[in-house]
């Protein structure tokens, strides 16, 4: 009795110094300096987002299919680079991903100089934009996880799900706000204006990076292949996949479906999804520690699911705007909601691949979702895409329920 009492009276001891080591606010300021990388890259990213399909068409004369296409090199070279930062981040820690990253950015700002400068030449002009979305790629491909895996490293396991939260607040809340003002430096000072703006930034990132300390696994002889990583995260992977197919529509399509219909603010539609997103984020992030990855995917894919059709069945724009943001409320916590689950179906020394592996799933959903749902709507007609979506999303939810009772039975086999 006396030695539990000595036992339970030190972890308490232990406890105390450690939350006085770091205290909340030391933790959520360390996390912010992480996640800060996650936001410097996709504002980078979202300077020329908004403008480029503009430039390839008016300024070089090509058409929309092309604009289409060179904007999407940035996601094939995105995929492929995935697998290498989840090997460099469990062998070599993720500060050198993160700084490989912060040189890419700011060699795309170069490359937008020189397509601004030979646009008297449309194919010259046309190959360095290629090279620039290219690098984009590659560099979104080597930050994608590496914040999350640095600050798990240094913060410990018990912050995943708020780790992910916050890197997905600065992503869209980066690519959000550095759309909108891309567009404003652009009219102001032309595309050399985003240019060196992506230069600047890129290395301000990359020695803010230099003088923070590496993390590396304990056990890297322990790594396994990525592939055999990305089979064991795969079922959740599909979830986040069939979760993002709702994100995909309304991101998309939403301002043709208010068109169809003859609704006015079909724009207003992204904004009450992002700021629902974002606050889902933001003010339930804790319920996954709560309550279990699987049973909060489980809720935000039920929740998704709902408004979606809320859009669907939708008479009027206002009862679409109802729709779009119970949608972004539901898809907010999916991604940390599994992401937790994956990465502890590998062991620590393999999570930087988990992550990676994890985060392609995203990547291919907003990659083909497209065409998908394009398609959809060229053969049954607009009112079906988001009856579609929903479908789409529900059978998500019936996967995850799926694993949910796998999980069960697999505890009470070990049992």
């Amino acid at each position: 009795m006396k030695n539990n009492i000595a036992v339970s009276l030190q972890l308490n001891f232990f406890h105390h110094m450690d939350s006085s080591i770091n205290p909340p606010k030391n933790i959520n300021l360390k996390l912010i300096s992480y996640v800060s990388f996650t936001f410097v890259g996709y504002f980078i990213i979202g300077l020329s987002l908004s403008v480029l399909p503009i430039f390839i068409t008016k300024s070089l004369g090509y058409s929309l299919l092309i604009a289409g296409i060179v904007i999407s090199l940035q996601y094939i070279s995105t995929f492929f680079l995935r697998a290498y930062s989840g090997k460099i981040i469990d062998g070599k820690g993720p500060k050198p991903a993160v700084l490989f990253s912060m040189i890419g950015f700011s060699l795309t700002g170069i490359f937008l100089i020189l397509a601004y400068y030979f646009k008297f030449s449309p194919i010259l002009s046309l190959a360095f934009l290629v090279i620039t979305r290219l690098l984009t790629g590659c560099a979104e491909g080597m930050v994608g996880a590496s914040p999350i895996n640095w600050a798990i490293m240094d913060l410990g396991e018990k912050h995943t799900a708020k780790i992910i939260s916050y890197n997905g607040v600065a992503c869209y809340g980066a690519l959000a706000i550095g759309a909108s003002l891309g567009i404003v430096i652009e009219h102001a000072y032309s595309l050399y204006g985003i240019g060196i703006l992506s230069i600047i930034l890129g290395i301000l990132g990359f020695f803010f990076a230099k003088t923070k300390e590496n993390k590396t696994n304990l056990n890297p002889q322990e790594n396994q292949s990525f592939w055999k990583v990305l089979g064991k995260v795969a079922p959740f992977g599909v979830c986040l996949a069939l979760g993002g197919i709702g994100f995909a529509s309304i991101s998309t399509f939403i301002t043709l479906y208010y068109n169809y219909f003859h609704w006015n603010n079909g724009a207003l539609c992204l904004s009450i999804f992002g700021g629902l997103f974002v606050a889902g984020r933001l003010v339930f992030s804790n319920v996954i520690n709560n309550y279990g990855g699987i049973k909060v995917a489980i809720a935000c894919l039920f929740v998704e699911t709902i408004g979606l059709l809320i859009i669907a069945f939708a008479t009027n724009a206002q009862m679409a705007l109802v729709g779009a943001g119970v949608t972004g409320l539901g898809f907010s916590l999916i991604f940390p909601a599994l992401g937790v689950v994956a990465i502890k179906s590998v062991s620590p020394s393999s999570q930087g691949s988990a992550l990676a592996g994890y985060g392609l799933f995203i990547d291919i959903s907003l990659g083909v979702a497209g065409p998908i749902i394009g398609s959809v709507a060229d053969f049954f007609g607009m009112q079906f895409i988001f009856p579609f979506s929903a479908a789409m999303v529900f059978i998500g939810l019936g996967l995850a329920y799926f694993l949910k009772k796998k999980s069960n039975v697999k505890k009470l086999n070990e049992a």
